[in-house]
């Protein structure tokens, strides 16, 4: 079964405070570059979801992007969306450490993993 990984991709980025707030943009490409190689290792389908306005992220070839605009919570509004959409929630990983929406995909059925556990296995 091919499992669908939905990232926040903010969240995984704010696990590590390295000064990613200094270049919000540098730090969601570094980002996108590591998830797509990591997304070279897997079968599964991979989705990066990232807060605000498109913008050059260099190129992803495995990782399909989509861009949350809107205010609060707009990437956690389109994760929760994107999985309502699935075929099949159980067949859906979201990557998050983020209580509230970690509850709100887990009760569609859902699973979660800890953004910290997901860093770690992006290469560096």
């Amino acid at each position: 079964m091919t499992v669908t990984v939905l990232i926040d991709g903010m969240n995984v980025i704010g696990t590590r405070p390295d000064g990613w707030w200094r270049d919000r943009t540098g730090a969601m490409r570094r980002l996108a570059a590591q998830v797509d190689h990591w997304a070279r290792s897997v079968d599964d389908d991979v989705v990066l979801v990232l807060d605000g306005s498109p913008r050059d992220l260099g190129v992803v070839e495995r990782v399909r992007v989509v861009w949350a605009p809107g205010g609060r919570n707009a990437a956690d509004d389109r994760i929760v969306e994107l999985v309502t959409a699935s075929d099949d929630p159980t067949a859906v990983r979201v990557v998050t450490s983020d209580r509230e929406l970690a509850e709100r995909v887990r009760d569609l059925g859902a699973d979660v993993r800890g953004s910290g556990a997901f860093l770690d296995e992006l290469p560096g």
